[in-house]
């Protein structure tokens, strides 16, 4: 008898932690996550524009003709 306890309690603890692992699949990236990600992309978005507009004026000052200056 106390051998069928033993074991009737060992089945039960090892079933337990099997449905306790199921690994059931989430329901994937929520509203948060996906503000979270846009807030960093519009950070990147916004920091490319005024990049854009100094890389521009970098390569028209190189590439224009040169002002010439007279020393009196």
């Amino acid at each position: 008898m106390k051998t069928m306890r033993i074991l009737l309690s060992m089945v039960v603890g090892g079933a337990s932690a099997a449905y306790a692992a199921t690994g059931a699949p989430s329901e994937g990236a929520g509203l948060l996550t996906y503000c979270f990600v846009g807030f960093f992309a519009m950070i990147i978005v916004f920091q490319c524009v005024p990049a854009m507009i100094l890389f521009a004026g970098m390569i028209k000052g190189l590439f224009s003709p040169q002002e010439k200056t007279s020393v009196k």
